[in-house]
Order: C-alpha cells, then structure tokens, then sequence
C-alpha cells in the first residue's frame, strides 16, 4: 500500500498519528531501553571527553530521544515515502517536522506514565513495609 497523497487529508493525518508511534518506540528504546545501555553509555561518555565537537554532538544523537528521533523520523520516511499536506519535496519537510512532534508527545506521555508507575510502586512498597513495621510491633 502506497502512502496517501495530498487529496486525502484524512488518511494522511491518520498516517501522521499512525506512524510516529514506532518512531517513538524506536527513539526511546534507544535512548532509554536497558537492553542499549552498554552503547549509550559509550555515546554519553563520547559525547562529554571526546575531543571534537563533531565527535561529541554526534555521540549526544544516541542519549536523547528528541535528537534521536529525526534521524529514526527520515529513516521512516525513506521506507514509506510519507508525504504530508503537499505531493512534493515540500509535504515530506511538513511529515518530518509533523511526526518529530507527534512521536516527542508520545515519548512525554510514556515518560511520565512510567514515572508515575515507578511513583505508585514505591509508594506501595513503602506502606507495607509500614504495615509490617505495625503488625510486628
């Protein structure tokens, strides 16, 4: 299936919604994923000591998701040819800024989602180790 051209605007926003959400997988695993933690911490320590300022801005692409993500946004775009608004050059500059923005709001939410979980699991551990504290008492 071919992406949407410009005289199906309602696909092409669905498309828009549709297609940041593995653009937003992809940035955050590598950005925060245990499983990319070895080569992350090899770029975050690359992108402090490294003796370049090329050398170090590259590196920093790998530790923060919102770099990250216009580089995994033009290899998606690339693979599906997504066009947005305009049949041209000028609707894949529009698709790459719109699904940058889409697939940072993603990651935001996911974000806090987890943070919020990582909040009501300790906040849960710390009461039963409380109730515990009471009932041995």
């Amino acid at each position: 299936m071919s992406p949407p051209d410009s005289s199906q605007w309602v696909l092409q926003i669905v498309w828009l919604f549709v297609l940041a959400v593995p653009i937003a997988c992809v940035a955050w695993t590598v950005t925060h994923e245990e499983i990319f933690k070895e080569p992350r911490d090899y770029c975050a320590d690359r992108s402090q000591h490294a003796r370049s300022l090329t050398v170090r801005k590259f590196f920093y692409l790998f530790t923060c998701e919102y770099c990250f993500s216009h580089y995994v946004t033009v290899f998606f775009l690339i693979l599906t040819r997504y066009r947005l608004l305009l049949d041209d050059w000028r609707g894949y500059l529009v698709a790459f800024f719109g699904l940058v923005a889409i697939a940072n709001v993603y990651m935001s939410a996911f974000g806090r989602l987890r943070q919020e979980v990582k909040t009501q699991k300790l906040d849960a551990t710390i009461k039963e180790e409380t109730l515990k504290d009471v009932q041995s008492s």
